[in-house]
């Protein structure tokens, strides 16, 4: 293959995609709008699963890479309600999704490109199609590749080239805190060895182990759009105080996870609507959050776009051209369906007025093989 591939997002959706590609001789750049890899947080831990965002790393040839940083200790779960009873505890045996920070897949994607690859401070504004060739906006100028991947995420560049429609709020809002676990233990008594959820009225608080110590925190609750990006907009410590007040009747021992640990920021939620498709373009596409974005509550985001990825590598590298790229972005829509179905159950089950019985029913099922 002669031509040269252009990447908007240096994620891991589209970090694998060129390594996969580069493994097959393929020209790639990767354009980032980050302008270095340590520029901001990468966000918290992630689970890889086997049958798709392990099986891409396999296929990429990183499967030992993962490992190394891998957390396999860290699949356990628990569920408390909101006096703070433990109503669900197990450690995550038998359960094959390693955890890993995002930060070292991350690191992992971007050392096994060649040098150069990936082009810092580049933030796209579009792109349009000149002749043959797809013309990229960049800061410096329009650049032109054979082939363009939108691999950049929510807020994609390139997603409205190809159709009108975007992320739509998904009614729910996060605080979002870190603690070490070395200056404040608390929090590490209440999560165990993975993840926990304190659900109550329309409201959860989360905490997720990380590597190194690290816990992240996040407390949810539904709210309107406006007053969500209103939230974002007052000081730390403002947003921390408005959130606490929802949770002012809960147990001390989960209230007192509001006040301590530090601001990391306030996250609305936003999600694609299901089974969004688009128009099929021969050299402009999409994959990741920029084809699919959905709610964290299936635990699949990162994990499609690895598969993502691998499929569209395969699609790439085939000589039927355009009907390969048409079945690629038909498994894409289908598979995306399914988990984003998964995730808007989800975030229903956590945020409703039932409480924890809905999650408690969800891991017991889970538990049962359903």
């Amino acid at each position: 293959m002669n031509r040269h591939i252009g990447i908007v997002g240096g994620g891991p959706g589209g970090l694998l995609l060129a390594r996969l590609l580069q493994r097959r001789g393929v020209k790639v750049t990767v354009l980032e709008r980050d302008s270095h890899a340590a520029e901001r947080p990468q966000g918290g831990s992630l689970d890889l699963h086997d049958e798709t965002g392990q099986k891409a790393m396999q296929a990429a040839g990183l499967e030992d890479a993962f490992m190394a940083c891998a957390r396999p200790e860290d699949q356990g779960d628990r569920l408390y309600d909101e006096t703070g009873r433990l109503i669900f505890d197990h450690d995550g045996h038998g359960m094959n999704r390693p955890e890993i920070d995002r930060g070292d897949l991350r690191r992992i994607l971007l050392e096994s490109l060649r040098p150069g690859t990936v082009r810092w401070s580049q933030r796209v504004r579009g792109v349009t199609v000149s002749g043959k060739k797809v013309s990229v906006l960049c800061p410096d100028g329009p650049e032109l590749y054979d082939v363009v991947i939108g691999a950049d995420g929510a807020w994609s560049r390139v997603r409205p080239f190809l159709t009108e429609i975007g992320p739509a709020y998904a009614g729910v809002v996060f605080l979002e805190l870190g603690f070490e676990e070395k200056r404040d233990p608390h929090p590490a008594t209440l999560v165990g060895r993975g993840k926990m959820f304190a659900v109550g009225d329309n409201r959860a608080l989360i905490l997720q182990r990380n590597g190194g110590g690290h816990i992240r925190f996040y407390a949810g609750m539904r709210m309107a759009e406006e007053a969500a990006l209103a939230l974002r907009e007052v000081s730390p410590k403002s947003a921390r105080a408005h959130m606490a007040q929802n949770f002012s009747s809960w147990s001390p021992d989960l209230r007192r996870l509001l006040a301590e640990g530090d601001f990391l920021g306030v996250r609305p939620l936003y999600a694609m609507p299901i089974g969004t498709k688009w128009r099929a373009h021969p050299a402009v596409m999409l994959l990741g959050d920029a084809a699919h974005l959905m709610s964290p509550f299936s635990g699949e985001g990162v994990n499609l776009a690895l598969a993502d990825a691998l499929d569209l590598a395969n699609a790439l590298m085939k000589e039927n051209g355009m009907t390969s790229l048409q079945d690629y972005e038909a498994v894409l829509i289908s598979r995306a369906e399914r988990a984003a179905m998964r995730a808007a159950s989800g975030l229903a089950k956590v945020f409703s007025s039932h409480g924890a019985a809905p999650v408690l029913a969800h891991y017991q099922e889970r538990l049962a093989g359903g």
